[in-house]
Formats: structure tokens, sequence, C-alpha cells
């Protein structure tokens, strides 16, 4: 059997391991899928009377929104990356000859799965609230390889995050600034309606154009510079976390 083969059968051994897991953590789950929703139910539904944006105030929240539900779940991934490390699991995984690639693959495509669950719940209690989007087909699709690519990315950098903690408590912690920075975006407020240098961070932070971009693409007004922007920070955030999440398992394991 070919390394590659051999790497990928370890990839989904790592899967279903993960998987399992999350299915056994309650907390992980609500953190994950429901609490987005709850997020959601709170800022549409008490808040939104308050804001004034053009049309419908779900239409503007869902692309905010189904961005906070990808950031929403990376702490549990964190702290996970950081018990294998810490428990000794990496090293009997090594005793049973699995490829140290597998394990890190395994929590990033677990992470980005659950993600993307959560933005499908996102979108489905969005069109149960009057969420109307006017996207193309291919718009829709070009939405959802933008949550893809964020889900990937962050998902990276989350591991990466994980390893270079001392524990599981502070790995816990240090997603916290992902976690926070969809507030400081554009997802609930138009950004022009902040004040000054909350407004110029929340336009030059990553999640901003990323929430515009999908926010163009949904209501069918998509925004080149906003696209162009969005891939950037996205395949920026992924090499960062990638390179780093390399880096510090070769030095931990």
């Amino acid at each position: 059997m070919s390394s590659v083969s051999t790497s990928f059968g370890d990839a989904a051994i790592m899967l279903r391991r993960n998987f399992k897991h999350t299915a056994r953590n309650p907390v992980t789950v609500f953190q994950a899928v429901l609490f987005p929703i709850v997020m959601m139910l709170m800022f549409v539904y008490v808040f939104g009377g308050a804001f004034k944006v053009e049309g419908k105030y779900v239409d503007y929240a869902v692309p905010g929104l189904m961005v906070m539900a990808i950031t929403y779940g990376l702490g549990p991934t964190a702290a996970a990356v950081n018990g294998d490390m810490t428990k000794g699991i990496i090293n009997r995984f090594k005793a049973m000859d699995v490829s140290h690639g597998a394990v890190l693959a395994g929590h990033v495509i677990s992470t980005t799965v659950r993600s993307l669950m959560a933005d499908a719940a996102i979108i489905g209690v969005g069109f149960a609230m009057g969420f109307r989007p006017h996207a193309s087909f291919l718009q829709w699709l070009a939405a959802i390889g933008i949550m893809l690519l964020l889900a990937f990315a962050t998902s990276w950098l989350t591991v990466a995050m994980g390893l270079g903690a001392k524990t599981a408590e502070s790995a816990g912690l240090a997603t916290v600034p992902l976690i926070m920075l969809p507030f400081l975006s554009s997802a609930f407020v138009p950004a022009d309606t902040m004040g000054t240098g909350v407004r110029q961070f929340a336009e030059y932070q990553p999640f901003t154009p990323i929430i515009e971009t999908l926010r163009g693409l949904l209501t069918g007004n998509p925004s080149s510079g906003d696209a162009i922007a969005a891939l950037a920070w996205c395949v920026g955030l992924a090499l960062l976390g990638y390179v780093w999440a390399v880096s510090a398992f070769r030095k931990r394991a």
C-alpha cells in the first residue's frame, strides 16, 4: 500500500475519532451549532429593530452570523488538539505508526465539516425567520466556497493555537480573538455607522471583507474588491495556520 493511501486511511480514522468525541460532548455541539442560532434569534428579534440597514435586518445579519458560526466552534478544537499533545495520545499514535499529518488533518477536516453544518443550520433558521436571498446558483456556489475556505483557514489556525498552548484551558482562551472579531466587523451594523477608530478597525480586519463578500453574493450584488480581499485573507490565514501548526507539531511530537 502506498504512503499516500495510508495517509488518507489514517486521516479517515482520525476524522471518525474526532466526530465521535464531538458527538459525546454536548458542550461542543451547543457552542458550535446551537449557540450561533441563539445569537441569531437575539440579534434579529431583540436588537434588529434598533439597527438601520438597507432592507430587512435578517437579510443583513445572516452573512455575519454565518461567519460567527464558524468562529464559535473553534475553542473545542484548540482544546482537543492540546489534549492530544499533553495527554500522551500522540505518543500512542507514533507507536501505532499513524501518519503525523493525519492527526492534524483529522482535526482540521472535522472542524471544517462542523463549521459548515453550523452554517447550514444558520441558513435554515434564517429562511424560517424570513431570510430571502437573491443569489443565483453560481453565486450560491461562490458563497459556499468562501465559507469552506474560511472554515478551512480558521481550522488550521486553531490547530496551531492548540499545539502552541501549554494547557487545554489556555488553548481555548487563545481562540477568543477569533470569536470576538465578528462582533467588531460589519456583521451586525454597517462599518460606516461606527465611531472613529472602531470604524477603521472594522474596515481593515479580516472578517469584514469576508462578510461583505457573502452579503453581496447572497443579495445578488457581489463586489469584486471585497471578494479579492476576502480570498487574500482566507489564503493568508490558511498558510499561516498550516506553517505554524506543522512547525509546532514537529517540535512537540
